[in-house]
């Protein structure tokens, strides 16, 4: 019975990850695919470079929205083991979603969606870390990985060391991490972009036209 449980609770989770809210937003309200634009990632950032910081906003919130639902339906039906599988989960169908020829985003909102869902502290904890290094580089991809590196210690820092939560934010680093190296070699030679929003009147004016 425990093993049907953890299978549903993936398998939901997984399809819930999979709605891509930041293609689906651009699609039906700017009339493209983020996916085409920016930087290619189907994610907060990426949407609101392109299409402005109110985009980005609910791209965001869906993003937790749906992470929510996830790592709580796990939850309910098998404990902490079942929010942690569920949780990997969605973090892996909304970087590789099936609905959308599995090219998502690369997994920092919904694993700080994670993180708030799992304990409050690690969710404060990796916000710190993520605007501290913000700060001093303003690129967003430097404060992703660094979140992503925290992620593990943040775990054990504040005392979920049992199996199921280790090994969770060992896959969100790992996962994390390995979606930004393309950026990680732009940090490392110097040409990565530092973030900067799009202007809203200035999208509105080039949907227009």
């Amino acid at each position: 019975m425990e093993i049907l449980k953890l299978c549903i609770a993936v398998i939901a989770a997984y399809l819930l990850g999979s709605v891509s809210v930041a293609v689906i937003l651009t699609r039906k309200q700017f009339r493209q695919d983020v996916r085409e634009c920016g930087s290619g990632n189907a994610g907060a950032t990426n949407v609101a470079r392109v299409f402005g910081m109110k985009a980005g906003v609910l791209t965001f919130l869906g993003d937790l929205l749906k992470t929510a639902l996830a790592v709580t339906l796990g939850g309910l039906l098998l404990g902490e083991t079942g929010k942690c599988a569920a949780a990997a989960a969605c973090l892996l169908g909304h970087c590789y979603p099936v609905f959308f020829g599995f090219k998502g985003g690369k997994g920092v909102t919904v694993g700080a969606a994670v993180a708030l869902m799992i304990d409050v502290r690690l969710f404060l904890f990796l916000v710190a870390v993520f605007f501290l290094a913000f700060l001093i580089r303003k690129t967003v991809s430097v404060s992703s990985v660094c979140c992503a590196l925290s992620y593990p210690v943040g775990m054990l820092l504040f005392g979920h060391r049992s199996l199921a939560p280790v090994l969770l934010s060992v896959f969100v680093m790992c996962i994390v991490v390995f979606l930004h190296r393309s950026n990680i070699k732009r940090i490392i030679s110097g040409t990565e972009p530092r973030f900067k929003a799009k202007k809203e009147k200035a999208q509105e004016d080039q949907i227009r036209k």
